[in-house]
């Protein structure tokens, strides 16, 4: 007999003996029967760990009840960097390189903390000249524009309004061009040094910054146009996401989320730094924390950045010469540090200083750069109002030039955790928009 005939009769004659078991009766038919009446299925979805839009790399596991949410766990440290074990082992000025890579989306937040809390710790506070404070503060503004922004198009993305993610980078682009011409870099910057800045502003920065506001405002206003009034955007936002104010207190929250719930409590005016208390701004607030009213709070700080901006750049014409590093050579470097006319490098003046006019400035420097300057024994806490709330440096020294333990509080970490508050009970389309409220960068939260 052909093989294959052999086989497919041989197939044929298993199937006729073979014993077929049908599951019928008792625990079977109780679950069967329970399942029916009930309609419902208990799911548990990993949603990642993927890197859901801006966010950065995390999951989420949710228990699902049909398309309700019984359960949601945030996981961290999917993008743990060490950043702040790290620290330990660069000097002080090395640190910046470090912190400013946190929070990638709003980095000179980590970097005005940073120097804050070593200024502290050297006792120069009071030294800091008035233009590299007010550098700080365009810097910081401009940042905090582009870090809601980018949350609020992130967000829209998520939910399928492309356009807002191309808005959103149309504005970011011109902030990074402002940011590039004064710092030569776009992002991690690493821009500011203890005891002021790295450099001062280059030629026609404050007429270059004046010529793209506008510009930047309109589409600030453009987006909100296609948002805050949309029936589509209401009807996924308003009352989704709700988190009340003694939740927000129990939880640590700051920030946009707390302004929401109609507490005015920005650090720029309750405990003002870098001179924020000579510039005219408001702190919006809304009636309820909800995902809508996130998001137009988030809007309205925007316009408000806009018109700190516009008061700094009077300031910087009325101090133009003026230093924007403290005078103690012991600090600051023996020259100082410039970005030569093609926007990288050192230029040649700087060169020419330290190593042709001066044998000890080109000792002093080599040490400065290399060694590092010695900070006193001691801790420090500095604190800031961060684009997503409050931010905590805390430093501690054992006398040497570099830190011995540095730790920062990201107000990503602590918002995150009233993730389960908002979506738990809530359909599985508002966990997205919870997330996107929330707004954690995940470098910033894992560190």
């Amino acid at each position: 007999m052909n093989s294959t005939y052999a086989t497919r009769a041989a197939t044929e004659e298993s199937m006729e003996n073979a014993k077929i078991y049908e599951a019928v009766g008792g625990d079977w038919g109780d679950i069967a029967k329970d399942a029916e009446e009930l309609g419902e299925e208990h799911i548990v979805v990993n949603l990642g760990p993927v890197h859901p839009s801006t966010h950065g790399v995390l999951r989420v596991q949710v228990e699902l009840d049909g398309e309700r949410v019984n359960e949601v766990r945030a996981a961290t440290g999917f993008l743990h960097t060490g950043i702040e074990k790290n620290m330990e082992y660069r000097t002080w000025t090395q640190g910046v390189a470090f912190c400013t890579r946190m929070d990638y989306v709003a980095p000179i937040f980590q970097e005005v903390g940073y120097c804050m809390a070593v200024e502290k710790l050297l006792g120069i506070e009071d030294q800091i000249p008035e233009r590299a404070q007010a550098i700080r503060v365009l810097l910081m503004e401009l940042t905090r524009i582009s870090s809601h922004i980018v949350g609020i198009g992130s967000g829209g993305n998520e939910l399928g309004a492309t356009t807002m993610l191309t808005l959103t980078f149309r504005l970011r682009e011109d902030i990074l061009r402002i940011m590039e011409d004064i710092t030569g870099l776009r992002m991690n910057n690493e821009f500011i040094r203890p005891g002021g800045v790295m450099e001062d502003l280059p030629e026609g920065g404050i007429d270059y910054i004046r010529e793209l506001l506008p510009g930047i405002r309109n589409t600030i206003s453009e987006m909100q146009d296609l948002t805050m009034a949309n029936p589509i955007f209401l009807k996924r936002h308003v009352d989704v996401a709700v988190s009340p104010l003694s939740a927000l207190m129990a939880l640590s929250m700051t920030g946009p989320s707390v302004r929401a719930a109609g507490v005015p409590w920005d650090l720029r005016k309750t405990q003002p730094y870098c001179g924020y208390e000579k510039y005219e701004f408001d702190v919006p607030v809304a009636d309820k924390c909800d995902a809508y009213n996130r998001i137009k709070v988030k809007f309205e700080e925007c316009y408000q950045s806009i018109r700190i901006i516009y008061q700094v750049l009077d300031e910087l014409e009325r101090t133009a010469g003026d230093p924007v590093m403290i005078d103690d050579k012991k600090i600051a470097w023996p020259a100082q540090l410039s970005i030569a006319s093609d926007g990288q490098g050192t230029s040649p003046e700087h060169v020419r200083h330290i190593m042709t006019e001066s044998m000890e400035s080109l000792i002093h420097h080599f040490k400065l750069v290399t060694e590092g300057f010695r900070v006193p024994a001691g801790q420090a806490y500095s604190i800031i109002e961060h684009a997503k709330g409050v931010l905590g440096v805390h430093l501690v020294s054992d006398g040497g030039t570099r830190p011995y333990r540095a730790h920062f509080r990201d107000p990503g970490y602590n918002n995150l955790q009233s993730l389960a508050l908002m979506a738990e009970g809530g359909l599985l389309a508002d966990l997205i928009i919870a997330l996107a409220a929330v707004d954690p960068v995940m470098g910033g939260v894992d560190r």
